[in-house]
């Protein structure tokens, strides 16, 4: 999302909200929940959802995925625009990639994961890419390390991730060269034991 789209219409916790809210009502088959403010509001909502790649994600959602996968991915498309900050696990004031996955799941199924990436993968079950479904973790080394970099997939071949510093959470296509030669694996959490933490199962 550029600066200039972001100052123009709204406030990033405002923004998204909105978001939300539209991916919700468009998953459940519904018109707006609540009106937009004015037309322009709606015009530049529907603009910033088809060009992040939302539109088609919604589709997906909506038509191939249980509502818990869903929950997950829609909460991670929701928190695009936050901004990137190391070591963040606050979605008003910033995340980085691992407090991004921590907070979804815990907003989405009350699920406190590790808070590093690689602690994150420990604590899930490996799955192949095939077997990639929405609210999946999906890891990569950009830092020469494994298990380094960490996003929540969100349907046919996308991610959300919280990227690097200067940058805000966006949307990423797995299937660019960049992505794949970093590729790390996917991992598969446990939603059965929602409520319950996964931190212990980590050894300090």
């Amino acid at each position: 999302m550029s600066t200039q789209f972001h100052h123009r219409y709204l406030k990033p916790l405002h923004w998204q909200h909105a978001v939300v809210a539209v991916c919700l009502c468009v998953c459940a088959g519904l018109s707006w929940a609540e009106p937009p403010r004015s037309e322009t509001e709606a015009d530049s909502i529907g603009q910033f959802l088809l060009s992040q790649g939302l539109i088609k994600q919604i589709d997906y959602l909506r038509e191939r995925t249980n509502v818990l996968s869903s929950q997950l991915a829609l909460n991670a498309m929701g928190l695009i625009g936050v901004p990137y900050v190391w070591g963040g696990s606050q979605t008003n004031k910033g995340l980085d990639c691992s407090g991004l996955v921590q907070a979804v799941y815990q907003q989405a199924s009350g699920l406190l994961l590790p808070r590093r990436a690689a602690e994150q993968a420990a604590a899930a079950t490996p799955i192949t890419d095939q077997e990639l479904r929405p609210g999946d973790l999906v890891f990569f080394n950009t830092l020469k390390r494994a298990f380094s970099h960490v996003g929540i997939y969100v349907g046919e071949g996308k991610f959300v991730h919280a990227p690097k510093p200067g940058a805000s959470v966006r949307i990423e296509d797995m299937t660019k060269r960049y992505w794949q030669r970093r590729f790390e694996g996917a991992r598969r959490v446990d939603l059965a034991q929602s409520r319950q933490p996964l931190v212990d199962t980590i050894t300090p």
